[in-house]
Protein backbone atom coordinates (compact mmCIF):
# COMPACT_ATOMS: atom_id res chain seq x y z
CA UNK A 1 0.00 0.00 0.00
CA UNK A 2 1.62 3.15 -1.10
CA UNK A 3 0.32 5.26 2.07
CA UNK A 4 2.04 4.90 4.76
CA UNK A 5 1.35 3.27 8.73
CA UNK A 6 -0.36 6.10 11.02
CA UNK A 7 -1.32 3.32 14.06
CA UNK A 8 -0.39 0.27 14.91
CA UNK A 9 -2.03 -2.22 17.70
CA UNK A 10 -4.53 -4.69 17.59
CA UNK A 11 -8.21 -5.32 17.33
CA UNK A 12 -9.52 -6.61 20.75
CA UNK A 13 -12.71 -9.28 20.90
CA UNK A 14 -13.00 -11.56 23.96
CA UNK A 15 -9.48 -12.33 25.03
CA UNK A 16 -8.22 -12.61 21.22
CA UNK A 17 -5.74 -10.17 19.78
CA UNK A 18 -5.70 -9.37 16.23
CA UNK A 19 -2.79 -7.52 15.23
CA UNK A 20 -2.95 -4.67 12.92
CA UNK A 21 -1.76 -1.25 11.05
CA UNK A 22 -3.85 1.50 10.56
CA UNK A 23 -4.06 3.45 6.95
CA UNK A 24 -6.06 5.82 5.54
CA UNK A 25 -8.20 4.93 3.31
CA UNK A 26 -9.34 8.02 1.35
CA UNK A 27 -7.09 11.12 0.42
CA UNK A 28 -7.98 14.57 -0.34
CA UNK A 29 -8.08 15.41 -3.71
CA UNK A 30 -8.55 18.74 -4.34
CA UNK A 31 -5.82 21.43 -5.10
CA UNK A 32 -3.85 21.62 -2.07
CA UNK A 33 -2.88 25.59 -2.27
CA UNK A 34 0.19 26.65 -0.19
CA UNK A 35 0.52 30.09 1.41
CA UNK A 36 3.87 32.33 -0.46
CA UNK A 37 4.67 35.71 0.47
CA UNK A 38 4.41 37.41 -2.75
CA UNK A 39 7.40 39.60 -2.11
CA UNK A 40 9.75 37.04 -1.82
CA UNK A 41 8.05 33.56 -2.64
CA UNK A 42 8.92 32.42 0.72
CA UNK A 43 6.51 29.88 2.40
CA UNK A 44 4.17 31.33 4.87
CA UNK A 45 3.62 28.58 7.92
CA UNK A 46 1.65 29.13 11.46
CA UNK A 47 3.88 30.21 14.32
CA UNK A 48 3.34 29.96 18.01
CA UNK A 49 2.72 33.32 19.00
CA UNK A 50 2.12 35.31 22.36
CA UNK A 51 -1.38 36.61 21.40
CA UNK A 52 -0.32 39.63 24.41
CA UNK A 53 3.44 40.15 22.77
CA UNK A 54 3.16 39.16 19.50
CA UNK A 55 6.61 37.63 19.91
CA UNK A 56 7.46 33.74 18.99
CA UNK A 57 7.87 31.35 21.90
CA UNK A 58 9.57 27.91 22.21
CA UNK A 59 7.44 24.86 22.15
CA UNK A 60 8.53 23.86 25.66
CA UNK A 61 6.86 26.73 27.04
CA UNK A 62 3.45 25.94 26.05
CA UNK A 63 0.89 24.06 28.03
CA UNK A 64 -2.42 23.23 27.65
CA UNK A 65 -5.58 24.65 29.61
CA UNK A 66 -8.67 24.11 29.48
CA UNK A 67 -11.32 27.48 30.00
CA UNK A 68 -13.92 27.49 32.68
CA UNK A 69 -17.34 29.52 33.07
CA UNK A 70 -15.35 32.09 35.07
CA UNK A 71 -12.70 33.01 32.56
CA UNK A 72 -9.92 30.94 34.82
CA UNK A 73 -8.24 28.01 33.13
CA UNK A 74 -7.40 24.57 34.47
CA UNK A 75 -3.16 23.74 33.41
CA UNK A 76 -3.08 19.88 32.65
CA UNK A 77 0.21 17.70 31.60
CA UNK A 78 0.54 15.26 29.02
CA UNK A 79 1.16 13.08 32.04
CA UNK A 80 -1.58 14.10 33.70
CA UNK A 81 -3.83 13.73 31.16
CA UNK A 82 -2.65 10.30 30.33
CA UNK A 83 -2.89 9.12 33.59
CA UNK A 84 -6.76 10.35 33.99
CA UNK A 85 -7.53 8.24 31.01
CA UNK A 86 -4.70 4.89 31.71
CA UNK A 87 -6.62 2.97 28.66
CA UNK A 88 -4.03 1.29 26.03
CA UNK A 89 -3.34 3.87 23.15
CA UNK A 90 -2.43 0.49 20.98
CA UNK A 91 -6.31 -0.98 20.62
CA UNK A 92 -9.05 -1.08 18.78
CA UNK A 93 -11.65 -2.17 21.81
CA UNK A 94 -14.94 -4.31 19.91
CA UNK A 95 -18.09 -3.32 22.84
CA UNK A 96 -20.49 -4.99 20.49
CA UNK A 97 -21.90 -6.01 17.56
CA UNK A 98 -24.82 -4.38 15.24
CA UNK A 99 -26.15 -3.95 11.84
CA UNK A 100 -25.08 -1.62 9.89
CA UNK A 101 -28.44 -0.61 8.88
CA UNK A 102 -29.17 0.73 12.16
CA UNK A 103 -25.87 3.78 11.68
CA UNK A 104 -26.83 6.56 10.46
CA UNK A 105 -24.90 7.91 7.79
CA UNK A 106 -24.66 11.39 9.79
CA UNK A 107 -22.60 9.45 12.23
CA UNK A 108 -20.33 8.22 9.49
CA UNK A 109 -16.71 10.19 10.09
CA UNK A 110 -13.31 8.62 7.96
CA UNK A 111 -12.35 5.90 6.57
CA UNK A 112 -9.01 3.25 7.16
CA UNK A 113 -7.96 0.21 6.44
CA UNK A 114 -6.64 -2.52 8.79
CA UNK A 115 -3.62 -4.59 7.28
CA UNK A 116 -3.09 -7.80 9.85
CA UNK A 117 0.74 -7.56 10.82
CA UNK A 118 3.31 -9.81 13.31
CA UNK A 119 1.59 -13.35 11.86
CA UNK A 120 -1.96 -11.92 12.54
CA UNK A 121 -3.41 -13.28 9.32
CA UNK A 122 -5.52 -15.70 10.77
CA UNK A 123 -6.71 -14.49 13.33
CA UNK A 124 -7.92 -11.49 10.87
CA UNK A 125 -9.62 -13.46 8.75
CA UNK A 126 -11.84 -15.54 10.82
CA UNK A 127 -12.90 -11.60 12.66
CA UNK A 128 -13.92 -11.35 8.88
CA UNK A 129 -15.50 -14.09 7.73
CA UNK A 130 -17.25 -14.00 11.24
CA UNK A 131 -18.42 -11.05 11.10
CA UNK A 132 -19.67 -11.50 7.71
CA UNK A 133 -21.62 -14.80 8.83
CA UNK A 134 -23.42 -13.07 11.03
CA UNK A 135 -23.82 -9.31 9.15
CA UNK A 136 -23.08 -7.34 11.49
CA UNK A 137 -20.14 -4.61 11.77
CA UNK A 138 -17.97 -4.00 15.24
CA UNK A 139 -18.58 -0.95 17.38
CA UNK A 140 -15.40 0.10 18.62
CA UNK A 141 -13.06 2.37 21.08
CA UNK A 142 -10.00 3.04 19.41
CA UNK A 143 -7.23 6.35 20.99
CA UNK A 144 -5.35 8.31 18.21
CA UNK A 145 -3.38 11.20 18.10
CA UNK A 146 -4.07 11.73 21.75
CA UNK A 147 -7.93 11.50 21.38
CA UNK A 148 -10.38 8.84 21.61
CA UNK A 149 -12.80 7.89 18.83
CA UNK A 150 -15.76 5.79 18.55
CA UNK A 151 -15.16 3.43 15.19
CA UNK A 152 -17.30 1.06 13.31
CA UNK A 153 -15.27 -2.05 12.60
CA UNK A 154 -16.63 -2.98 8.96
CA UNK A 155 -15.72 -5.99 6.19
CA UNK A 156 -14.87 -4.77 2.87
CA UNK A 157 -14.16 -7.39 0.51
CA UNK A 158 -10.59 -8.54 1.96
CA UNK A 159 -10.34 -6.11 4.15
CA UNK A 160 -11.67 -4.93 7.85
CA UNK A 161 -12.01 -1.36 7.65
CA UNK A 162 -12.67 1.08 10.46
CA UNK A 163 -14.42 3.69 9.82
CA UNK A 164 -14.50 6.61 12.88
CA UNK A 165 -17.76 7.57 14.25
CA UNK A 166 -18.76 11.16 16.04
CA UNK A 167 -20.14 10.67 19.01
CA UNK A 168 -23.83 11.14 20.02
CA UNK A 169 -23.37 14.29 21.76
CA UNK A 170 -21.47 16.12 18.57
CA UNK A 171 -24.38 16.15 16.79
CA UNK A 172 -26.86 18.58 16.84
CA UNK A 173 -30.33 18.83 17.15
CA UNK A 174 -32.16 19.09 13.76
CA UNK A 175 -34.87 20.68 16.10
CA UNK A 176 -33.44 24.03 16.20
CA UNK A 177 -33.67 24.63 12.27
CA UNK A 178 -36.58 25.60 10.93
CA UNK A 179 -37.67 22.34 8.52
CA UNK A 180 -41.58 21.83 7.47
CA UNK A 181 -43.68 19.56 8.79
CA UNK A 182 -43.25 15.65 7.86
CA UNK A 183 -45.59 14.46 5.94
CA UNK A 184 -47.21 15.59 2.81
CA UNK A 185 -50.37 16.98 4.41
CA UNK A 186 -48.61 18.84 6.84
CA UNK A 187 -46.27 20.02 4.30
CA UNK A 188 -49.18 21.11 2.02
CA UNK A 189 -48.11 18.48 -1.01
CA UNK A 190 -50.75 18.00 -3.60
CA UNK A 191 -50.96 14.93 -4.83
CA UNK A 192 -50.09 15.88 -8.31
CA UNK A 193 -46.84 17.42 -7.58
CA UNK A 194 -45.86 14.60 -5.40
CA UNK A 195 -46.65 11.97 -8.41
CA UNK A 196 -44.42 14.54 -11.26
CA UNK A 197 -41.62 14.77 -8.18
CA UNK A 198 -41.51 10.67 -7.73
CA UNK A 199 -41.62 10.03 -11.60
CA UNK A 200 -38.66 12.50 -11.72
CA UNK A 201 -36.92 10.83 -9.53
CA UNK A 202 -37.64 7.10 -10.33
CA UNK A 203 -36.33 8.16 -13.82
CA UNK A 204 -33.34 9.36 -12.41
CA UNK A 205 -32.86 6.41 -9.89
CA UNK A 206 -29.17 4.87 -11.12
CA UNK A 207 -27.34 1.78 -9.71
CA UNK A 208 -24.20 3.30 -7.36
CA UNK A 209 -20.85 3.45 -9.14
CA UNK A 210 -18.27 5.98 -7.86
CA UNK A 211 -15.98 5.77 -10.67
CA UNK A 212 -18.74 7.67 -12.62
CA UNK A 213 -18.32 11.01 -10.64
CA UNK A 214 -15.55 13.69 -10.70
CA UNK A 215 -13.99 16.48 -9.33
CA UNK A 216 -14.42 19.04 -12.17
CA UNK A 217 -13.43 21.74 -10.07
CA UNK A 218 -9.95 20.24 -9.41
CA UNK A 219 -10.10 19.17 -12.87
CA UNK A 220 -10.05 22.41 -14.02
CA UNK A 221 -7.73 23.87 -11.67
CA UNK A 222 -5.29 21.14 -12.86
CA UNK A 223 -5.84 22.28 -16.39
CA UNK A 224 -5.04 26.06 -15.49
CA UNK A 225 -1.55 24.99 -13.89
CA UNK A 226 -0.46 22.78 -16.57
CA UNK A 227 -0.97 26.22 -19.01
CA UNK A 228 1.26 28.13 -16.33
CA UNK A 229 3.40 25.75 -16.35
CA UNK A 230 3.71 25.18 -20.56
CA UNK A 231 4.07 29.23 -20.35
CA UNK A 232 6.88 29.31 -17.83
CA UNK A 233 4.91 31.11 -15.38
CA UNK A 234 6.44 28.96 -12.34
CA UNK A 235 8.43 30.13 -8.84
CA UNK A 236 11.08 28.42 -7.17
CA UNK A 237 9.94 27.62 -3.40
CA UNK A 238 11.89 26.16 -0.78
CA UNK A 239 10.04 22.88 0.16
CA UNK A 240 8.70 21.71 3.92
CA UNK A 241 9.97 18.73 5.07
CA UNK A 242 7.08 15.78 7.22
CA UNK A 243 7.66 12.67 8.72
CA UNK A 244 5.61 9.81 10.61
CA UNK A 245 5.82 7.05 13.46
CA UNK A 246 5.82 3.67 13.47
CA UNK A 247 5.53 0.33 16.09
CA UNK A 248 5.39 -3.10 16.19
CA UNK A 249 2.74 -6.04 18.10
CA UNK A 250 2.56 -9.66 18.71
CA UNK A 251 0.06 -12.39 18.15
CA UNK A 252 -1.60 -15.08 20.34
CA UNK A 253 -2.98 -18.13 20.69
CA UNK A 254 -6.22 -18.46 18.86
CA UNK A 255 -8.26 -21.34 19.72
CA UNK A 256 -7.57 -21.13 23.46
CA UNK A 257 -8.46 -17.59 23.53
CA UNK A 258 -12.17 -18.01 21.46
CA UNK A 259 -13.45 -20.83 24.00
CA UNK A 260 -12.24 -18.80 27.11
CA UNK A 261 -13.90 -15.79 25.70
CA UNK A 262 -17.04 -17.81 24.97
CA UNK A 263 -16.84 -19.23 28.42
CA UNK A 264 -16.95 -15.67 30.26
CA UNK A 265 -19.66 -14.19 28.10
CA UNK A 266 -22.78 -14.04 29.89
CA UNK A 267 -25.74 -15.89 28.08
CA UNK A 268 -28.04 -14.26 25.94
CA UNK A 269 -31.75 -13.88 27.33
CA UNK A 270 -33.17 -16.71 25.04
CA UNK A 271 -30.22 -18.63 25.35
CA UNK A 272 -30.17 -22.18 27.99
CA UNK A 273 -27.64 -21.59 30.33
CA UNK A 274 -24.60 -24.06 30.13
CA UNK A 275 -25.30 -27.39 32.77
CA UNK A 276 -22.63 -27.34 35.13
CA UNK A 277 -19.97 -30.46 34.47
CA UNK A 278 -20.22 -33.55 36.67
CA UNK A 279 -18.31 -34.09 39.71
CA UNK A 280 -15.54 -35.39 40.00
CA UNK A 281 -14.37 -34.84 36.24
CA UNK A 282 -11.41 -32.69 36.00
CA UNK A 283 -11.69 -28.97 35.09
CA UNK A 284 -11.29 -27.54 31.56
CA UNK A 285 -7.81 -26.22 31.28
CA UNK A 286 -7.41 -22.51 31.12
CA UNK A 287 -6.73 -20.29 27.92
CA UNK A 288 -3.21 -19.29 27.89
CA UNK A 289 -2.94 -15.36 28.93
CA UNK A 290 -2.82 -12.84 26.12
CA UNK A 291 0.59 -11.58 25.45
CA UNK A 292 1.17 -7.84 25.73
CA UNK A 293 1.59 -5.98 22.53
CA UNK A 294 2.96 -3.18 21.67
Amino acid sequence: MASRVIWKGAISFGLVHVPVALYPASSEGGIDFDWLDKRTMDPVGYKRVNKRTGKEIDKAHIVKGVKQADGDYVILSDEEIKAAYPKTMQTIEIEAFVKAAEIPFLHLERPYYLEPVAKGEKVYALLREAMLAQGVIGIARVVMHTKEHLAALIPAGPALMLNTLRWAADIRDVSDLKLPAEGKSAAHLKDSELKMAAQLVKDMTDTWQAGQYEDHFTEAVHKLIEQRVHAGKTEKVTPLEDAGPAGTTNVVDLTALLKQSLGGRRPAANEPKAKAPPAGKAAAKKAPSARKHA
